[in-house]
């Protein structure tokens, strides 16, 4: 079965929204559905971007938008106690080896907590106490997710991600064609190119990947 990845950190409101389309995707295209969590920070740095929540007005802007989105899907969506905030307990939790439902569990909880109610992710106690409700073993979890085994698996997954070339979040990765794609708003993208309709052929790349620069911004060079 081919497999879909879906690259993610819970810092990223866009991934929130992404996440349930992912997942009815995945149903609907018959494929496997890899959640992968990525330190996006990690990412900004590698490309020497800036963060949307680096940059005031688009801070702002950001939360307007998903906001917008969220509506237009019909999803709860509040702002979380800071922003932004570390995402690595919650990337670490994510990332933990343990079967297929439980890793969607812990993921759907942790992002109904940030960002669906609005609550901290990055307190151990009050983390450990959900895990707990939802009938997890929340303070073996968040035990295991401070390990060095731990830390240094999200940091793998990152690197990895980078060396693939993905420089945002959310992403998905097409396993059986290497293709990604970038945004929540690809997901129609990504359905198109799975089901082997994908405008974007060869050809057109080729020619995309020589067209000449005609110009570049000083410093960028």
């Amino acid at each position: 079965m081919t497999a879909l990845r879906f690259y993610f950190d819970f810092i990223s409101p866009y991934a929130y929204l992404g996440w349930p389309q992912a997942r009815a995707l995945a149903k609907r295209a018959g494929v496997t559905l890899e959640p992968v969590p990525v330190l996006f920070a990690a990412m900004l740095d590698a490309y020497g971007h800036k963060g949307p929540a680096e940059i005031e007005p688009k801070r702002i802007y950001t939360w307007k938008h998903v906001v917008r989105l969220a509506f237009d899907q019909g999803v709860p969506i509040r702002p979380p106690p800071a922003h932004p905030f570390n995402p690595l307990l919650g990337l670490r939790l994510a990332s933990l080896p343990r079967p297929p439902e439980q890793r969607v569990q812990i993921i759907e909880l942790l992002y109904q907590r940030a960002w669906a109610r609005g609550e901290s992710i990055t307190d151990e106690t009050a983390v450990s106490a959900e895990l707990d409700a939802a009938g997890l073993p929340g303070p073996a979890l968040v035990a295991e997710a401070g390990t060095r085994e731990a830390k240094d698996r999200v940091r793998a997954q990152t690197d990895a991600a980078i060396a693939r070339g993905v420089f945002g979040v959310p992403s998905f990765a097409v396993e059986s064609s290497g293709e990604l794609f970038w945004g929540q708003d690809s997901i129609p993208h990504v359905e198109r190119h799975l089901a082997g309709e994908d405008p974007v052929t060869e050809e057109l790349l080729e020619r995309w990947r020589g067209l000449p620069k005609g110009a570049v911004r000083p410093g960028s060079a």
